[in-house]
């Protein structure tokens, strides 16, 4: 398969490069690395991306911020930023390539676990990530020639631990291995409208 993989220098899109790159043909792609540059915020950087890949069998996004902070200090722009930066730039890529991937293809998008199993601080990232479930449950029943889109949902990664662990007290970490195993799932599978936790 012809994958773009937009986030790969994360430590999300480092584990789905890991398990894809070896069976697949994986084109990386950020804002300031990688094999093509792409904007998520710009729907002309979008295209762009597209028109360099060319036709592709599936898209991966594991890119996205949030604004992290208590209730009392967000503020409607704060929830704003995620929403545009986390939901609606994925949103926009699978809105870009709609005739860009392939027949039967696929689209696999990235939350995290806040909207289900929250932190403080977190109500901005939950936000953005309930937005991107329900998002992927009802594109799912409306994609054109079989194309297929599911999220993966993952808990704080081993490898972040030293970054964000603070922040998730009491969470179970979850390795690469099985965060890269939950892409495979959704790329080389078969299920859509799906929300892939890996807790």
């Amino acid at each position: 398969m012809k994958i773009i993989l937009v986030g790969a220098s994360g430590d999300v899109g480092k584990a789905a490069y890991d398990e894809l790159s070896a069976r697949h043909d994986v084109i990386t792609a950020s804002r300031s690395s990688g094999d093509v540059r792409v904007d998520l915020t710009s729907p002309e950087s979008i295209r762009a991306l597209y028109e360099q890949t060319g036709p592709v069998d599936a898209v991966i996004s594991a890119a996205g911020e949030v604004e992290f902070a208590r209730i009392s200090d967000m503020t409607v722009d704060k929830f704003r930023f995620g929403l545009e930066n986390k939901a609606l730039s994925q949103i926009s890529l699978v809105l870009g390539g709609l005739d860009r991937v392939r027949e039967g293809g696929s689209f696999t998008l990235t939350s995290g676990i806040l909207d289900r199993d929250p932190v403080l601080l977190g109500a901005g990232a939950a936000t953005a990530n309930g937005a991107l479930a329900g998002f992927v449950k009802s594109a799912a029943i409306d994609l054109p020639k079989g194309r297929r889109i599911n999220v993966v949902s993952p808990g704080l990664l081993e490898v972040s631990a030293d970054q964000y662990g603070a922040w998730f007290p009491g969470h179970e970490l979850v390795s690469s291995r099985r965060v890269g195993l939950a892409y495979a799932k959704c790329v080389e599978g078969a299920i859509t409208g799906q929300v892939v936790p890996v807790d």
